[in-house]
């Protein structure tokens, strides 16, 4: 019998299923297949007016909506879109199947450099590459961002660091040429946070700070757009190189997972080597949120990376000192039961692990309106090592390492990102506001090292401190076309940039010195009066070899409470761009952008391009710009005391900010904004299959932000003031010499872009080539811009080993020839890269060592095992080729850099091999 429950369940029951039968029946339902020429496409983008919906593995698609007549269309990168017209009636399910032609990746429709229509890469004022991520993650060896870039964008440059301290851990990029910090990136179009590090060892970007393309999982992004043009006049500071543009997934009712292993096989220098493991789990799933279009889609990844080392053995003399003398180098060797490797460097890729979420969502509000969200957290625990410490330097301590001790440097880094708006019509006007939230932190700890002036009761694990850096952007954009010639667009709009700041000090014990004392006095013999002070100026331990002990933790001293800061400003900006077309042949776009910084005042730029279809196979395209890059916070305020190795040369290092005592005692002014002019001038043709676009651009730079090389002070009687009064401060600082971060450099930059595509259908599958090079050359002009303090040291303001890494640490040559075919259930994916020639980043010029070009092959085979399982194998460097070997004494540290680790081209660890399994639901 029932109860009066159960009597109002059923009757809740029939009243629902009514209602909802009621409402399906007043709706109408489309549904699909979308398909190239020999198979399904998975992820292809419906577009039914105001809704939308993305295919499964199957190529199936459904979209309930509202009846009425809608032009639907389906497309996917790398086919051409197709739309039909169709009337769709209240309570029926309407069939409507696509057949997608391929197309050039060249006539692969892009949003970024305008805020008009989407336009084919061909049609463009400006050259935009567009990077279909899923496809590229899937056949190629890389398998985090910066590594997928490096290998498929030649004007794209990044490499794996090694001894560069937190650099291993996040890798600098560069793109035509330039700075890691001359690039902008954008996440769905609004502006992506950069990195909390500066990078102020030995690398490429070495004072820069970029952003860390490799905290967005891979997984979550469905194409990226290269904007390869100055663009501050559109997008404000930064955007001087160009604009990287990264586009979120947005499918639903699928969920996908990939596995990716790999390691190291190779032989370098004659040995065989199994090392550098890699494993990545990666998955996105998606939800439809509502019947309008409306979704959320989640992305996650884990990656762990084990360490390598292509380093040699060390063929230093090797010592220890005892009661009754020393043990030289056999006799050591004997009696520690060790070798030389044991004392060596470990030189390749550091040891991480890192977790990464991201998320992705649009919710309709309206018919004129929608709610948008995304954003993503992010942890990478990485650990580096430094240069060994040998058993007899002052800075070991025998009790703890009686055969001395590699230390490490630990980085937990944290990303956190969250992003909010609300975009829609208004009248005519198409309106978006949002905020945007971005932070990243780096918490520094150093391992298996010591203080050494706490002797034998120094611990070997510290707390190091570190940097933090938070952004929030607030936008608001209006844009409308309008019918004046043949046709327009105009845009205006504001931001509004708030940006913190921080350093956090480490523990005490890693940064201080406890050996030291200052003086209160003196007692009845003369003798002084000592009191132990780490601030104080008199050093009363001295380690094994007779000198006195340094404090700090060896390889990366803590930040000290006096470089602990937390800095603010904000940037408040108005822009306006308007797109003409004068004709069908014929269209010019201009922007202006006027930005107000609180810290160092106003800027203005301005930007005209334009392009000119000469008939339906030859297009020409041009532009002219001025841009800025603000000079970053952390540039403005960063000081530490580290140890800095310059061309494999140790030294503690004092960093003090630009307007500390040290600087304004040197002369050296406060940081102002870098200013650039840019020019360039291209075509693009499409002849049948074949596309082409060749791009020459020009930027030169004024006031270039660079960090200095190392002033020195003395204590000598003949020695100046200043130089006795920069002794004692560094002193202090426990330091041996000081740097600063100053506008000391104009340089212009010059180059060539070159991008040629074929895809054709060969026999019963699909082929595609793509030839694609950079050629690029920056050089100083002019003099250095020394105060009138330091004038006659030039070379340390910017020094030898400075210039190539500005120059010449990166090849000025990239190119790259990829061939794909797929057919029936099978991908053949082969790609040649090309690297040009490096230099070797020494202060002494006869040791610049110029290292030869090589050529890297990739070579990938994918096998769709189901509807829903792919697999790949390959390799990347298949046919393991290192760079030329160091071929001058001077340049590898007592026989242990084997291979240059300042002149990068694409790394050093040989042939590595990978399996990959795609499972997609």
């Amino acid at each position: 019998m029932m109860n009066k429950k159960h009597i109002y369940q059923l009757v809740f029951t029939f009243i629902f299923s009514i209602i909802t039968t009621w409402t399906l029946a007043q709706n109408a339902t489309i549904k699909g297949l979308v398909k190239s020429k020999n198979s399904l496409i998975e992820d292809a983008s419906i577009k039914v007016g105001k809704y939308g919906t993305t295919t499964n593995a199957k190529g199936e698609y459904t979209l309930t909506i509202n009846p009425g007549r809608y032009t639907v269309t389906a497309s996917y990168i790398g086919y051409e879109p197709v739309s039909k017209l169709i009337t769709l009636l209240a309570g029926e399910t309407t069939i409507l199947d696509f057949n997608l032609d391929i197309v050039s990746s060249l006539e692969e429709v892009v949003v970024l450099g305008s805020r008009s229509t989407p336009r084919t890469q061909l049609e463009t004022t400006v050259p935009i590459d567009v990077l279909d991520i899923k496809k590229l993650a899937g056949i190629g060896a890389q398998v985090n961002l910066n590594q997928i870039l490096n290998f498929v964008a030649p004007s794209f440059t990044s490499n794996t660091q090694s001894l560069g301290d937190g650099t291993d851990h996040v890798d600098p990029a560069s793109l035509r040429g330039l700075g890691p910090d001359q690039v902008l990136v954008l996440v769905n179009g609004k502006r992506r946070y950069n990195s909390a590090l500066v990078n102020v060892n030995g690398t490429l970007g070495r004072g820069s700070v970029g952003t860390d393309l490799n905290a967005i999982p891979v997984s979550s992004i469905e194409r990226i757009e290269i904007l390869r043009d100055g663009a501050s006049a559109q997008y404000g500071s930064d955007a001087i190189a160009g604009v990287i543009n990264i586009i979120l997934k947005k499918s639903v009712n699928k969920f996908s997972a990939t596995v990716t292993s790999g390691a190291y096989n190779t032989n370098s220098n004659g040995q065989k080597f199994v090392d550098g493991q890699n494993f990545q789990a990666a998955i996105n799933f998606g939800l439809p949120v509502g019947s309008k279009g409306g979704f959320i889609n989640f992305s996650g990844s884990f990656d762990y990376r084990k360490p390598t080392n292509r380093g040699g053995e060390t063929n230093a003399t090797l010592y220890r000192r005892f009661p009754g003398g020393v043990d030289k180098t056999d006799s050591f060797l004997l009696a520690t039961n060790t070798t030389r490797r044991d004392y060596s460097l470990l030189v390749g890729q550091a040891e991480y692990r890192s977790g990464q979420f991201a998320f992705n969502s649009k919710i309709p509000i309206n018919e004129n309106a929608e709610f948008y969200t995304f954003g993503g957290i992010g942890y990478r625990k990485g650990k580096a090592p430094g240069f060994y410490r040998l058993p007899n330097e002052s800075r070991n301590v025998l009790d703890i390492y009686p055969t001395g001790f590699l230390p490490y440097i630990g980085s937990d880094v944290y990303d956190r990102s969250f992003v909010t708006g609300i975009r829609g019509k208004v009248e005519e006007w198409n309106v978006d506001f949002s905020n945007t939230f971005g932070q990243n932190q780096f918490d520094f700890s150093v391992e298996n090292s010591l203080n050494a002036s706490l002797g034998k009761a120094s611990p070997t694990r510290f707390n190091a401190g570190g940097p933090k850096f938070t952004q929030n952007t607030t936008n608001i954009d209006f844009s409308k076309g309008v019918n004046w010639l043949a046709g327009a667009n105009l845009a205006f709009g504001g931001e509004f940039r708030y940006e913190n700041y921080q350093i956090k000090a480490g523990d005490q014990n890693s940064y201080a010195n406890y050996g030291l004392a200052r003086s209160v006095g003196v007692d009845g013999t003369g003798n002084p009066i000592l009191i132990p002070d780490f601030s104080g100026t008199v050093n009363t331990l001295f380690g094994p070899d007779g000198s006195p002990r340094p404090g700090g933790a060896q390889v990366f001293p803590g930040f000290r409470p006096e470089n602990a800061v937390s800095a603010n400003r904000t940037a408040a900006s108005v822009y306006a761009d308007a797109e003409l077309s004068f004709s069908k042949s014929f269209l010019v776009d201009a922007a202006i952008r006027f930005e107000n910084y609180s810290d160092f005042g106003s800027t203005t730029n301005g930007k005209i391009a334009a392009r000119y279809k000469v008939n339906k196979t030859f297009t020409i395209r041009g532009s002219a710009s001025t841009g800025f890059r603000a000079p970053s916070l952390q540039q403005r305020y960063y000081a530490n005391t580290a140890t800095v190795f310059n061309s494999g040369v140790a030294s503690e290092v004092g960093t003090f900010t630009n307007d500390s005592r040290p600087a304004k005692l040197l002369g050296i002014p406060s940081l102002s904004p870098e200013i650039s002019k840019s020019i360039s001038l291209g075509f693009t043709s499409s002849i049948g299959k074949l596309k082409v676009t060749v791009d020459g651009y020009f930027t030169n730079i004024k006031d270039r932000v660079i960090y200095t090389g190392q002033f020195t002070g003395s204590n000598a009687t003949t020695a100046s003031a200043v130089d006795k009064e920069i002794y004692q401060l560094l002193s202090l600082a426990n330091a041996t010499s000081a740097a600063f971060f100053a506008n000391a450099l104009d340089t212009d930059t010059k180059g060539l872009d070159v991008i040629i595509s074929y895809k054709s259908s060969l026999g019963k599958g699909n082929f595609s080539a793509d030839l694609a090079a950079n050629f690029n050359k920056t050089e100083q002009v002019g003099p250095i811009h020394t105060s009138t303090k330091l004038v006659g040291k030039e070379s340390t303001y910017f020094s030898n080993s400075s210039r190539v890494y500005l120059e010449n640490v990166v090849p000025n040559t990239k190119a790259n020839l990829t061939l794909n075919y797929n057919i029936n259930k099978f991908n053949i994916f082969l790609r040649n890269n090309y690297f040009g020639k490096v230099t070797e980043a020494s202060n002494t010029i006869a040791n610049q060592q110029r290292y030869a070009a090589k050529i890297v092959t990739d070579l990938s085979i994918g096998y769709k095992l189901s509807k829903l399982i792919n697999l790949s194998v390959g390799s990347n460097n298949l046919l393991d080729i290192y760079p030329e070997k160091i071929g001058i004494a001077g340049n590898n540290n007592s026989g242990q850099f084997i291979y240059s680790r300042s002149a990068q081209q694409f790394g050093f660890n040989g042939r590595y091999i990978f399996g990959r399994i795609d499972i997609s639901l």
